[in-house]
């Protein structure tokens, strides 16, 4: 059974696109579609659906893709065991991320990234909603979000600490809360889908359900509306770290810490076989971040 088109094969699963697929490993569309075939022919089986829009897994496709993963993953190991494994990846690494964290954190370190790793490109794809990753066909995805239950494999990269703030123009006008349940008498910019807030208090966790005139889906725009005056917000410090540093936004409630566990995570589709590439890409951003991550290094002793 020949390995590069078994590569291709588990490409195709992830991307469900054989030209996609055969790009990645640099193939033509035509030669990428021969692959398969031969892989077909030699099974005796059909192992792809193909329509004008898509491609999937048929039935057999799905048994064969953890065998075709553990043999991949089986040579790589026999590889590192005699020293080859020492080859820098190389090929096309296909991200999604949250578009206001992918901006301010991950294309600033992407130069240094890319550096290490001459052979690696990256297609960078940032979105606020929640991306099907084997339907994108990606390979990695960035999610600010409490993944306690969920059946994804993910890495930590870093915790994700959210704070209550307002600018010194809207306390000046309106005061400053001093409790959670005065901000019931507040304008609160809420992002959709976080209207509740749970604080911890000496008396145990205490529910608070904002109101507002403004909504949004965008987390750098409650950021802008609430520095801009408009009203209070929950933020991520790794969002709002220069405005506090530059004083336009100002913590409160800093005696009522918010309950979460939402951290930076990074999500793979498959741990049996940990391509290189997205393991390179984990080791080096989480390395980055750091322990307490910089953007909270940053603040440490004067704000938060």
């Amino acid at each position: 059974m020949n390995i590069e088109h078994l590569k291709l094969f588990i490409r195709v699963a992830t991307t469900n696109n054989i030209s996609l697929a055969g790009k990645e490993l640099g193939l033509s569309p035509a030669v990428a579609s021969t692959h398969i075939g031969k892989l077909e022919e030699e099974l005796g089986v059909r192992l792809i659906h193909r329509t004008t829009r898509k491609v999937s897994l048929t039935e057999e496709g799905v048994a064969l893709l953890p065998h075709a993963e553990e043999v991949l993953a089986s040579i790589e190991a026999a590889r590192a065991s005699v020293g080859a494994g020492d080859v820098l990846p190389k090929g096309n690494l296909r991200v999604t991320a949250p578009s206001s964290f992918g901006r301010m954190h991950l294309v600033p370190t992407l130069k240094g990234f890319l550096s290490h790793y001459p052979d690696l490109s990256v297609d960078l794809h940032f979105s606020d909603s929640i991306v099907d990753l084997v339907e994108g066909g990606f390979d990695i995805a960035i999610r600010n979000a409490d993944l306690k239950n969920s059946t994804m494999i993910a890495r930590k990269l870093a915790p994700d600490k959210r704070i209550v703030c307002a600018s010194p123009e809207y306390l000046a006008r309106f005061g400053e809360p001093r409790r959670p349940d005065e901000l019931r008498d507040h304008q609160c910019i809420n992002l959709l889908g976080l209207e509740t807030l749970v604080f911890e208090t000496p008396t145990g966790q205490v529910s608070i359900k904002t109101k507002g005139r403004v909504r949004t889906d965008h987390g750098e725009t409650v950021r802008d509306a609430c520095a801009d005056g408009l009203g209070i917000a929950i933020s991520s410090t790794w969002s709002v770290y220069q405005h506090l540093e530059r004083g336009e936004l100002v913590q409160i409630l800093r005696d009522y810490p918010l309950v979460s566990e939402t951290a930076i995570w990074a999500v793979y589709p498959s741990s049996r076989l940990l391509a290189p590439k997205v393991r390179v890409f984990i080791d080096y951003f989480g390395g980055c971040y750091g322990s307490p991550p910089y953007w909270d290094e940053k603040l440490r002793g004067s704000i938060l």
